[in-house]
Order: structure tokens, then C-alpha cells, then sequence
């Protein structure tokens, strides 16, 4: 009999493109592949293309700040936990692989209560409230970047990068163009504020159209209805909400990327050899998480890191200009990183999980 496994995570797309990366590969090896997610979250969307069974259950976000909804979110998880247990009892999985995401809390706390064995991942340096709240539910803590370890509870954690999906690797340029309209052989920035969008980078770089269309083409991937309709023929500018199928053909053609700078969005750029800027989410408006990925990147010579509060038309065109001109010299460290060999390393944690249950 084959072996079943539940996946977990989402509210961002970076809660959820690690475990689309381990989806082809769990089938392979056997695996029974089920999807725990929340009801409107872009997860759902996002895993509806691997065809297999989607099960959704209320969850609530758990904030370190005031807000009204912090008197009823936690109703909200409580429902889920009891949500997620009956699930869990109707499918039997031998192991619950979690990329984080408040979706993820009651899904692990309702493993835990079952017995079933439970593999964690943390992307960023410092791990994030709801990962905090699943180590004591968890048998393994996986992990991105050496500093990690030292946070994390020392006899479950391990270090193993993150997984990127295959299909990345495989992207053609010449399809990338097509797909944009580009014409010409000018080179192309991809600018991406992650799959919510940014609307300071959106601005920011549509500010700096006319000082980098002579010299670039551009595909800006500006997220849910932050399309700016009054550029939709701006020739040499494509803009996208978000892009699924196509994204490795953008990144096949991108020669410099402009990112913010979420730990799995970085460690794609790392493993495609892609020399970037930096924009991370600023302190006021997250836990600054961004801010120590970005810093970890550039101290290792991958990226130009701009300020989220410091970013002008002037900073970003400086820095896009000079990271293309020495692209070679970031491609070259990128290349002595060996970002690579996450997923093996996780599906064998995963098998030995699975086996001891």
C-alpha cells in the first residue's frame, strides 16, 4: 500500500511553493498527496493544478498587535483544529509536512493529538510566529540558513535549504519573450513584489519607466488588481498580476531581478543564478524578517539590498544599472553556493518520519 502524506500552509505564496516543489517528487516515490489549506487563501489556486484532494478549514491569524479581530480569530483556530482533526482521522496519513502560514498551526496541534509525526520548515532566518507555536507538535525542524539552528529546539532541527521547484530550471527565453511581446534582444529586468504585490516597488519602478525602457525590456509581476491600466501599452512594459505556468520562462529571460525579499522568492533567485535587488518589507509593517534575509544576501555577495524606506526612482535605476553591469561578478558567487539538494534532503527526512509511525 502506498504511503499517504498531508501537506500544509499558505496565506502567501511563499507558505506554499516549497510544497509544490515536493509534489512531483512525493508522487514518484509513492506518496498518497493530500492538501490542508484555508478556505479563500491563495493556496487553494495555487495547488488546484496538481489535481489532488483539497480540503479547507477556518483559521485565524494570530497577531502580536491590537486588532479587533484578535477577539475572534481564536474561534476561528479553535474551529480549525477540531476541522483539521476529523480530517486527519478520515485520511490517515503517516506523516504531516508543514510550510507554515497560520493555516498550518491547528493541522499540526491536530497531528500531534493523533500521533501522527509531523516535519516542519522554517524559510526565514528567524522563524515566524506560527512555526513558533508547532515546534512542541513538531518531530523534525527543517531549515534555510545556518543561523537558524541556533533558534530552533537543538534536537529536532536541521539544516537542509528549500526546495525549488524543477520546473524552474526548464524555462526557455524565447518562450518568455513571446509570451511578454518583446521583440528586440534588449535585456529584461523582472520586478516581482511577491504574490500580494508591493506597492511601493510598483510605483517605484513605473516612476522609472522612461529612465529604463531605452536601455531594458520589463515584465512586472504587480499582484492582485495592481494593474496600471493607463500602461497597459507602454511598449517594451508587461505587466501580469501573477503568473503561474509562464514563470520559468520569465525567469529563463530575466538578466536582473527586483524582489522583495521572502526567503523562498531568494533562494530561487540563488539556485536560478540570477543577480538582484533587494527591496525587503520594512520593520513597521512585519517583523522584519525580510530585512535579515536580504542583509544574509548581500553580506554573501548575491544581492543589491535598497531600504524599503530609502527606495526613490534615482536608488532603484542606480542599482538595477549596476547590478547589470556586474552581473557576472553575482552570478559567479551565486554559483560557489551550491544552493541546491533541499528536496532530496527533505523527502528523506520525511520517508524516516513516515516510517517510525
Amino acid at each position: 500500500m502506498s504511503k499517504k502524506i498531508v501537506l500544509t500552509g499558505g496565506g502567501t505564496a511563499g507558505h506554499v511553493t516549497p510544497n509544490m516543489a515536493l509534489i512531483p517528487e512525493l508522487k514518484e516515490i509513492g506518496y498518497e498527496i493530500s492538501y490542508v489549506g484555508s478556505h479563500e487563501g491563495i493556496e487553494k489556486k495555487l495547488i488546484a493544478d496538481f489535481h489532488i484532494p483539497y480540503y479547507s478549514i477556518s483559521t485565524g491569524k494570530l497577531r502580536r498587535y491590537f486588532d479587533p479581530k484578535n477577539f475572534s480569530d481564536p474561534f476561528r483556530v479553535m474551529k480549525g483544529f477540531f476541522e483539521a482533526r476529523q480530517l486527519l482521522k478520515k485520511i490517515k496519513p503517516d506523516v504531516v509536512f508543514s510550510k507554515g502560514g497560520f493555516v498550518s498551526v491547528p493541522v499540526i496541534r491536530a497531528a500531534a493529538t493523533l500521533g501522527i509525526p509531523c516535519v516542519l520548515h522554517e524559510s526565514d532566518m528567524t522563524p515566524g510566529l506560527a512555526n513558533k507555536l508547532s515546534f512542541s507538535s513538531a518531530k523534525t525542524i527543517c531549515c534555510n540558513f545556518p543561523e537558524t539552528l541556533e533558534l530552533l529546539p537543538p534536537n529536532k532541527a536541521v539544516l537542509t535549504g528549500t526546495p525549488i521547484r524543477k520546473e524552474l530550471m526548464r524555462g526557455s527565453k524565447e518562450a518568455g519573450k513571446e509570451f511578454c511581446g518583446f521583440k528586440d534582444d534588449k535585456p529584461v529586468i523582472m520586478v516581482t513584489g511577491g504574490s500580494l504585490g508591493a506597492q511601493s516597488i510598483n510605483e517605484t519602478i513605473r516612476y522609472a519607466l522612461p529612465r529604463l525602457l531605452p536601455s531594458f525590456n520589463i515584465v512586472h509581476l504587480c499582484g492582485k488588481e495592481k494593474m496600471d491600466n493607463l500602461k497597459l501599452n507602454v511598449e517594451g512594459y508587461k505587466q501580469f498580476e501573477y503568473v503561474k505556468n509562464e514563470m520559468k520562462d520569465i525567469f529563463a529571460m530575466a538578466d536582473v531581478v527586483v524582489s522583495r525579499a521572502g526567503a523562498n522568492a531568494i533562494c530561487e533567485l540563488a539556485a536560478l543564478r540570477k543577480p538582484n535587488v533587494l527591496i525587503p518589507l520594512s520593520a513597521k509593517s512585519s517583523r522584519g524578517d525580510q530585512i535579515i534575509n536580504a542583509k544574509s544576501f548581500e553580506q554573501q555577495g548575491f544581492s543589491v539590498v535598497i531600504d524599503n524606506e530609502e527606495l526613490d526612482e534615482d536608488i532603484l535605476v542606480e542599482s538595477i544599472f549596476d547590478v547589470y553591469e556586474n552581473r557576472e561578478k553575482y552570478i559567479k558567487k551565486m554559483s560557489e553556493s551550491n544552493q541546491s539538494g533541499a528536496t532530496e534532503t527533505i523527502l528523506k527526512i520525511i520517508e524516516e518520519a513516515s516510517k517510525n509511525n
